[in-house]
């Protein structure tokens, strides 16, 4: 296990899961730089939120992406609010194994999805760790062909067609399904526009792409496809608004 992975999931569980503030001092650098619209910018913000988290909160992770100095977790909060809310967090690890920095994005659960499939099953081990450097660089060609160049033709270039396992609540699985999905979208006035990709985050064949863009509103795109022999064959997602208004100055990415 790389240290920043180790770092942040003996943070994680410490400040999540035994809810205790005092690994503030332990884990985070007094610099921590936030993103999160759930809390303000610095360590003490941060106790401040731990401190503050009811009885009954909980996360159930459901898969860890180590990508040098950022780890990326993926799975699902009980209690933040009345119903769970499956996130997304990035964390970034300052040289002294301390974190430095949080992203994050967080959608409602959803029990009945198109494709029968959760928002956070599926493979949860990073396989293929050779694979590491093709697997990004073919998700970042496909983000800047079909996500931001919205060239729809070019599709089966990147996506099996075969199996694509789909984990967005309102689409069904393979490409006829996100087809579909799309179609009703834009019915409602939310195309999907990708405009930035901020962030590439790989281990193996997990990438996840933290992106902005609009989805009817701005809006932050948490991405995460895994690839097999050279096409992605799974994804999953959280699609966030932007809000007007953040309790810092750092903005959303």
């Amino acid at each position: 296990m790389s240290n920043a992975k180790n770092t942040v999931l003996t943070a994680a569980g410490e400040l999540f899961g035994k809810k205790d503030p005092s690994a503030v001092d332990r884990w985070v650098a007094a610099d921590y730089r936030q993103h999160s619209a759930l809390a303000a910018d610095g360590p003490e913000a941060l106790r401040e939120l731990v401190a503050g988290l009811p009885e009954g909160f909980r996360y159930e992770g459901a898969r860890v992406i180590a990508d040098g100095d950022l780890v990326a977790l993926h799975g699902t909060y009980h209690g933040f609010g009345p119903d769970p809310l499956v996130a997304f967090d990035v964390f970034r690890v300052d040289a002294d194994g301390k974190l430095a920095e949080h992203w994050d994005a967080l959608t409602p659960l959803v029990e009945n999805t198109a494709s029968g499939r959760s928002q956070t099953d599926g493979p949860t081990e990073p396989a293929d760790l050779d694979r590491t450097e093709a697997n990004r660089a073919l998700v970042l060609e496909f983000a800047e062909k079909v996500l931001k160049g919205a060239d729809y033709s070019v599709l089966t270039d990147y996506i099996s067609t075969e199996t694509y396992h789909q984990h967005n609540p309102e689409a069904a699985d393979g490409l006829d399904g996100f087809g579909a999905a799309a179609a009703k979208w834009a019915e409602h006035g939310k195309n999907l526009v990708y405009k930035t990709v901020h962030k590439a985050i790989a281990e193996g064949d997990f990438v996840l792409l933290q992106s902005e863009g609009e989805f009817g509103v701005p809006v932050a795109y948490y991405d995460l496809f895994r690839v097999q022999d050279g096409r992605i064959v799974e994804h999953w997602d959280v699609i966030a608004p932007v809000p007007a208004d953040l309790p810092h100055s750092n903005g959303l990415f």
